[in-house]
């Protein structure tokens, strides 16, 4: 008997079993996600890649009612499209994935008799629809796919791969909740955070619930708030985010820095100018109280505001009226203030910089934004949130921090807070991606470390840095490398000890 030398296959079947193989690599790689954004994006890429469907959309009900989505993403549709596909999945398809576990599936729906005759069907020219429950027999929510890309019905190999892909997703969902219902028990920003609904500020620490909790207060109020804090712990974030949940959030938010614009021009950035009111005013300007006019004037480095114009901003919040410079006619006014300083303003006040009746009159609501050394459990949460930003902002390609290096930013200081601390995992993510590193190291975040020499000056971090890898590991050797004891000998936590061996890249074979 002569064997063939080569087994040809159709070019159709190889198409067949690399759309198979890369289904299936791609699941496994999903099981890596730990939260559903992500998870739901890359999954719906691959299902629509695969299935060769022209569209496609995913929402989840877990925890909720039929018909009110908790999640939903889409691919491939406009917004208008993707406003009537939920329509038709709430009204029809929906209802029917969720409760029989089966896959719904139509070759046209603008003839399907139980779906032609819904106008979002019709006007938008609905072909071939497929819909999986998410979840098997218990589903969780449901994949639409709308539209191949070879034109006709999806076929019995689509129909698989969907009900293979749907049925795998449903565990992955499920952990991933399971997870976060587990961290909001233990979460005190939680009853803030479903008062103020979606709003992105991240943080879980007893210190920035007591932030959420004044914004909760200060939110719906349409009054002056103050904003205390050290340089850049994110002030400016949350009066951008107080206004957004109050009263004024459709209307203009004005940002102006007191500290960026020379005195002799605050007045006229403030309140506006008349032509010929100074030497540069060679046309009318208009100030950043009108600009505002409606909404919210946000007045940073507060505490740097001219004599003068303090004056001038005590006459407005008074009356309801200011002058713009050169001007002989009040204009009205109708702007909330938000202002944040990073002095003590009560000191300026005692020293006769700054005018106590404005100080009173401002902070109808004083806010404290704690730094991040108030707040050091808020590190690796944020320290994520950052990487996530830099790799879409620059278009890098998915990374994560090390378990190392999460524990050494858990253990630094960072006096320059949440500025300090986002452009270090910025600046990371793009060194890793550069060496192409599968994961952001320690020496990623902190390249001063491996750069600086033994004869290199230290700075006083770097110098508590290399004491605590010192004693830490005499303490380790003397208990012979039990962390149980070696954390009761040093009076703390086991899993304290853990970061800081993972920080200070300790090994038990170290000279």
């Amino acid at each position: 008997m002569v064997l063939p030398s080569r087994l040809t296959v159709p070019l159709e079947d190889l198409e067949q079993l690399r759309r198979e193989r890369d289904l299936y690599l791609r699941l496994l790689e999903l099981g890596r996600y730990d939260d559903l954004p992500p998870l739901l994006e890359d999954s719906l890429a691959l299902i629509v890649a695969t299935s060769g469907a022209e569209r496609g959309y995913i929402e989840l009900h877990v925890g909720e009612p039929s018909g009110t989505p908790r999640w939903w993403i889409g691919e491939g549709f406009s917004q208008e499209e993707l406003d009537a596909v939920r329509r038709l999945l709430s009204s029809r398809i929906i209802a029917e994935a969720l409760a029989t576990g089966e896959i719904v599936e139509t070759a046209s729906a603008v003839q399907d008799a139980r779906f032609r005759d819904r106008e979002s069907v019709r006007a938008n020219n609905i072909c071939a629809v497929l819909c999986a429950p998410i979840g098997g027999s218990r589903p969780v929510g449901v994949l639409y796919l709308q539209g191949h890309a070879g034109g006709g019905p999806f076929t019995a190999e689509d129909r698989r791969r969907a009900a293979a892909f749907a049925e795998h997703l449903g565990p992955l969902v499920a952990r991933i909740i399971a997870r976060r219902t587990r961290a909001d028990d233990n979460d005190p920003t939680l009853p803030f955070r479903r008062k103020l609904g979606p709003i992105d500020l991240v943080g879980r620490s007893p210190a920035f619930a007591r932030v959420l909790a004044s914004v909760c207060v200060a939110a719906p109020l349409d009054v002056g708030v103050l904003l205390t804090g050290p340089t850049g712990t994110g002030k400016t974030r949350l009066a951008r985010a107080i206004h957004d949940l109050g009263l004024r959030r459709d209307a203009p938010f004005v940002e102006l820095n007191c500290a960026a614009i020379p005195d002799s021009l605050v007045e006229s950035e403030l309140f506006g100018a008349e032509v010929g009111a100074h030497s540069t005013a060679t046309r009318r300007v208009e100030g950043k109280v009108a600009a505002a006019h409606g909404g919210t004037l946000f007045l940073d480095e507060f505490g740097e505001l001219s004599p003068a114009a303090q004056g001038k901003l005590l006459q407005l919040l008074d009356s309801g009226q200011y002058f713009p410079l050169g001007a002989s006619r009040p204009r009205d006014a109708d702007v909330r203030i938000i202002a944040a300083t990073n002095v003590p303003l009560e000191q300026a006040v005692q020293a006769g910089k700054f005018r106590e009746d404005l100080y009173y009159r401002v902070q109808v609501l004083k806010i404290a934004v704690p730094g991040l050394r108030d707040r050091r459990e808020d590190l690796p949460l944020l320290a994520l949130h950052f990487c996530a930003a830099a790799c879409r902002r620059h278009r890098l390609q998915d990374l994560g921090l090390s378990p190392g290096a999460l524990a050494a930013i858990e253990e630094a200081d960072w006096p320059g807070n949440l500025r300090q601390l986002a452009h270090a995992v910025e600046s990371a993510a793009i060194w890793a991606t550069s060496e192409s590193a599968a994961q952001i190291e320690p020496r990623h975040v902190f390249p001063e470390r491996a750069a600086a020499g033994d004869d290199a000056p230290l700075s006083w971090q770097e110098a508590m840095r290399r004491y605590q890898r010192l004693f830490l590991h005499q303490v380790l050797d003397a208990e012979e490398w039990n962390v149980i004891r070696a954390a009761r000998r040093l009076d703390v936590t086991r899993s304290h000890v853990y970061k800081l061996i993972q920080a200070l890249d300790l090994r038990r074979d170290d000279p």
